[in-house]
């Protein structure tokens, strides 16, 4: 299964977005200011007149591409400190409180100063728009650089490492006297929240008009404990977060859905209805009106911490799992952990989620489940990786929901196996997952199984944008097609399903045209699909293994299948059940 980095997350929320940058910072000086730090201790601009360079970063809490950065705005402050430059971080947002301000940079062990802009007056002086966005001051106050930190990060990629780090390369270029050679970068991040007020005559307001539509499409992920970064619960977290919803709405990365809309109809379809889309955006450009209360429709109730609801039974880890803080490959290989069910009788699921027990470092969990004779370790290669396969976890949506009368049969004296693959963040981790289950009242219509097309025999050439591997089954019995979610690592362009039916007509199931390494989705027929013994599925899976994937670990290599996010895999899971003859029809 594949491994999943800290940037996908962002890429999976559509929280980072490019900005063009500006003409050139055209060697503004900045006024000074004084705000106070995280300890209420007031801080001036002119505190640092001694100093070759001043680094002013404007930040947030919970912007997830800010976050990725912070590890590296305290390298370089190590790197730059001993040279005459100060860092300071500058946060501007509404929404963030002194004391998230605080509670951030404790967590995060920011060495320097973080202020709190609290009427965004600084950020305007600047002109700054994201988070983070970084500006160079020289030793007389002018602006020299502003944009991005480096190009590691951005929208919908991660590099393995920067190839250009603009911050660092700016400050050089300063403290030697120099020019600087490129002084605006595009600068990736989250819309900094300004303070702002509902125009007059706003007929769109968030309790009557909006929270219905955030509780439909947006609360699943976006509350407390679920993936979303911030939580959409409440009118004042809406409204700070307005303009960046403004922007991943408009331009469709919210939420997040990718399947092609000329083949198949998918229960879990996530794509905002245009009537929704056009009142949010109203009520955006009408300046965030709350209403009344009266008019907020009830919460939607969410089992706390589980997106399917309240689990019959949860399974954790029998023991926590040590993280290094990094490892000599990079990798952690595959670690299994066992757990006994002790069910004196058959059970069956209906629905099941796999929770990581630190999102910081599990790039992803499988449960498999089965007699312990027959299941074992599961490793990663292609043949009969779906044998056993229960739920699985990854950034995107795949917990197991099954319809009423379907359900995976759990054997009297199963086991549970964790097949968990962690990736170290820089500093020492501890994880204890778990999984959660539901059961079915009774004994389903359908046993749901689970199989994989998978194809582990291929080499992709160093260089090659457009490689293609196929994988194939025949079902040999009737069957019931219920779901499809296909699978690749950093190097997956796109993914096709097509069935072959035994009359020789074909089918696409699903296409998935640009495939999201951030976002792996469970895509759930709206109705089964009906296979007649004989029809065979054929997967067809494209990979970029060129420099123009910015993903790509590393273009001049080969790469064959592998269980790291820097190898790859090739595979099409299918949820199914058997069914008899002449019925189901």
């Amino acid at each position: 299964m594949r491994a999943v980095h800290l940037l996908p997350l962002v890429a999976l929320l559509g929280l980072a977005a490019a900005v063009r940058a500006d003409a050139g910072p055209g060697g503004k000086k900045i006024d000074n200011f004084t705000l106070k730090d995280a300890a209420g201790k007031p801080v001036a601009l002119a505190d640092f007149k001694d100093r070759k360079a001043v680094v002013v970063v404007f930040v947030g809490t919970e912007c997830p591409l800010n976050n990725l950065y912070v590890p590296r705005l305290i390298e370089l402050h190590k790197e730059y400190a001993g040279k005459g430059v100060q860092f300071l971080a500058v946060n501007s947002n509404v929404q963030d409180t002194p004391q998230k301000v605080a509670e951030h940079a404790r967590k995060h062990g920011i060495p320097f100063p973080v202020l709190k802009d609290p009427a965004n007056r600084v950020a305007d002086q600047f002109g700054a728009k994201r988070t983070p966005e970084a500006f160079l001051l020289d030793a007389k106050g002018v602006i020299r650089y502003r944009g991005r930190i480096d190009d590691q990060y951005g929208i919908g990629f991660q590099r393995p490492k920067a190839a250009r780090r603009d911050l660092a390369e700016a400050l050089d270029a300063v403290l030697a006297g120099k020019p600087v050679t490129q002084p605006a970068t595009t600068a990736p991040g989250c819309i900094i929240a300004r303070v702002g007020r509902p125009k007059e005559g706003a007929k769109v307001t968030f309790s009557k008009h909006v929270a219905p539509i955030l509780q439909k499409n947006c609360q699943e992920c976006h509350r407390p404990g679920q993936i979303g970064p911030m939580s959409l619960l409440a009118y004042d977290d809406a409204a700070a977060w307005a303009e960046m919803i403004r922007e991943v709405v408009s331009e469709g990365r919210m939420p997040p859905w990718h399947a092609d809309p000329r083949h198949g109809k998918f229960a879990n379809d996530r794509r905002l209805p245009r009537a929704d889309r056009d009142t949010l955006l109203a009520w955006i450009d009408q300046g965030c009106a709350k209403g009344d209360d009266r008019d907020l429709p009830p919460p939607r109730p969410f089992a706390e911490g589980w997106r399917i609801g309240k689990p019959d039974v949860v399974f954790e880890m029998p023991n926590e799992s040590s993280i290094p803080a990094k490892t000599p490959g990079g990798g952690v290989p595959y670690r299994y952990f066992v757990v006994p069910t002790n069910f004196k009788e058959d059970r069956w699921v209906r629905a099941a989620e796999a929770r990581p027990g630190n999102r910081a470092v599990v790039h992803h969990i499988i449960v498999y489940a089965g007699k312990p004779e027959a299941l074992g370790k599961r490793r990663g290669n292609a043949d009969g990786i779906g044998a056993g396969f229960l739920v699985g976890y990854a950034p995107g949506d795949m917990p197991l929901v099954l319809e009423p009368g379907q359900a995976k049969k759990l054997p009297q004296g199963s086991v549970l196996v964790f097949q968990m693959h962690y990736t170290p963040n820089g500093t020492p981790q501890k994880d204890r997952s778990s999984v959660g289950l539901i059961f079915a009242k009774e004994p389903p219509k359908h046993e749901v199984r689970t199989r994989s097309i998978a194809q582990g025999r291929f080499e992709i050439p160093p260089g090659d944008a457009n490689y293609k591997v196929t994988s194939t089954t025949t079902f040999q019995q009737d069957a019931l097609l219920l779901s499809l979610l296909p699978h690749m690592h950093l190097r997956g362009k796109s993914f096709r399903y097509e069935a072959v039916y035994p009359d020789g007509k074909t089918e696409v199931l699903l296409s998935v045209p640009r495939y999201d390494f951030g976002w792996q989705s469970n895509y759930r027929l709206a109705k089964p699909v009906q296979l007649p013994a004989g029809t065979k599925i054929n997967c067809t899976a494209y990979f970029d293994n060129s420099e123009g994937n910015p993903n790509n670990p590393n273009p001049r290599e080969a790469v064959r299948w592998g269980d790291q996010t820097w190898q790859e895999m090739m595979i099409g899971f299918v949820d199914y059940a058997y069914v008899e003859k002449g019925k189901d029809k």
